[in-house]
């Protein structure tokens, strides 16, 4: 009850006219900030976050703006995905899978209705979450040292073999070279220069937005290019912009079950919305895909992933709420905006600020209606994206994506090693290589990296500590398993497809 009556005071705090105002406006900025390629919901609270303070709000009104943006950025960055191929930032990679392919063959409307819905039911399982389990995952998740991180990063790649079911090899490759573009830059640990070849200008290592701009908007590009002449594989357009009841049914349990699996990776620091997507379509894919259809426009490849990234945002909130540890690098930022009012995140800001953390999580509550509401009738909207000429739309995604690369550094450097990079993911796509599993690899890359030096650096090089806690040896177990089974069952599949062959010759 206790609980209930705090949820009831917080939705008196979020029904304020003014919170009701600013969540709305958060929303609306998030979604147009998550469309652009590259920014993604760090940026958007970045920019807002000192214009929030130095417009005097009250601290639960900055925060309920700050979070609005981040959900409505996790929105927002499907739509580029599904449309264009090019992912508004890492969580969104997932959704372009399945979601292009949707576009492709003139469902881009149902492609974006069915994933604001499962954004939406993921954010509000996650809420849920938040309300009744809080106290108890906080406690579960700071049971995570860097073994247990390290041995959870080994199971997300071991997941991205699964991401090409008859190609695991190719996936491999795809994630081999987004670890090495990882490690260029300096070493945080000898403070030396890793793979810079003395260019000053890799001295940062290599930007997130020149790589998921390079090889993805660059590549599509040229591809959209190619087969403007060959008049194939270009996007059409529909008139149908809803998901049918069918649709509903056949997604319904793929999107709770993601949902659940995102808000628990979701809960753990560091983790993040792009694990919990990768994790959850490959699990949607053994579970669900009989006829091999995922990867080819099929509506459940969308819904998974669209639910497991709004959950895993909406429960990084949890331990930057009870723990006072950022669960992702946009609540790290968040948490900067509360030490500019002085309040300090941790176990005791429920019982000292009550009225901030209710009024908080009863506006995520009515910041997801917002974003369904806004988002279902924007569908049209944004398929008009599909309607524009190649004409046009080819120099306009150039434009912006330059722009968005340019404005990391101002050097020019950048847009060529965005150009060299779009010119070989457009090479490697020819040749039916992902670039989900490179830009998974390139993103945890760093995660795996330093917890496995933590670790090692507690036991003076031990590697017995990787194998220590039931939780590491359970994900080792769950890795070994995603890599042996697949092709087990590939193998059984090929064997019984040839035994009928033999007696048909015999």
């Amino acid at each position: 009850m206790d609980i209930l009556s705090h949820l009831i005071s917080g939705f008196g705090v979020a029904f304020t006219p003014v919170n009701l105002i600013t969540a709305a406006l958060g929303c609306l900025i998030g979604t147009v900030v998550g469309l652009l390629p590259g920014l993604g919901p760090i940026n958007g609270v970045a920019i807002l976050m000192p214009l929030a303070f130095a417009m005097k709000l009250p601290a639960e009104t900055s925060l309920i703006l700050l979070a609005a943006v981040y959900i409505g950025c996790e929105y927002g960055g499907r739509i580029s995905s599904i449309l264009l191929n090019i992912p508004g930032d890492a969580g969104a990679i997932m959704t372009a899978l399945d979601g292009y392919p949707m576009a492709r063959k003139g469902q881009g409307g149902v492609a974006l209705s069915i994933s604001a819905w499962s954004s939406f039911i993921g954010s509000l399982v996650a809420t849920l979450g938040i309300v009744m389990l809080a106290p108890l995952l906080a406690g579960w998740a700071i049971s995570f040292g860097p073994a247990e991180y390290f041995a959870l990063m080994c199971f997300a790649f071991a997941c991205i073999a699964g991401l090409l079911g008859d190609s695991p090899v190719k996936a491999g490759i795809a994630a081999v070279l987004g670890l090495a573009l990882s490690c260029v830059g300096l070493d945080s640990n000898s403070g030396l220069y890793r793979f810079t070849g003395d260019d000053v200008h890799l001295s940062d290592g290599v930007q997130f937005v020149v790589v998921v701009i390079g090889v993805f908007s660059i590549s599509e590009l040229l591809l959209m290019l190619e087969s403007h002449h060959s008049a194939t594989g270009i996007v059409t357009h529909t008139g149908r912009k809803m998901f049918n009841w069918a649709e509903t049914k056949l997604t319904w349990w793929g999107t709770l079950r993601s949902s659940v699996v995102g808000f628990v990776v979701g809960v753990l620091p560091g983790a993040g919305a792009t694990v919990a997507s990768a994790m959850t379509y490959t699990m949607e894919k053994r579970l669900t895909d009989k006829e091999g259809t995922f990867g080819k426009g099929d509506i459940r490849g969308v819904a998974a992933p669209e639910a497991a990234n709004n959950s895993a945002a909406t429960g990084s909130f949890v331990p930057m709420l009870t723990l006072g540890v950022p669960g992702s690098g946009t609540t790290a930022v968040m948490m900067g905006a509360l030490a500019l009012y002085n309040i300090t995140p941790g176990p005791a800001l429920f019982t000292m600020q009550p009225d901030l953390v209710w009024g908080f999580i009863a506006s995520l509550f009515l910041a997801n209606v917002m974003l369904l509401l806004m988002n279902i009738p924007m569908v049209g909207l944004f398929t008009k994206l599909l309607s524009v000429p190649n004409w046009l739309l080819v120099p306009s995604i150039l434009a912006v994506s330059a722009v968005g690369v340019y404005a990391v550094h101002a050097t020019t450097f950048d847009l060529v090693l965005m150009a060299v990079l779009g010119v070989v993911g457009y090479l490697l796509r020819k040749q039916d290589v992902p670039m989900a599993p490179l830009i998974l690899g390139f993103v945890l890359g760093p995660l795996m990296e330093q917890n496995l030096r933590r670790a090692l650096s507690i036991t003076q090089g031990d590697t017995a500590i990787l194998v220590e806690s039931p939780i590491s040896v359970g994900l080792w177990i769950c890795a070994a398993l995603m890599l042996v089974v697949p092709p087990l069952l590939r193998w059984r599949r090929l064997r019984g497809e040839g035994a009928p062959a033999q007696l048909n010759a015999g």
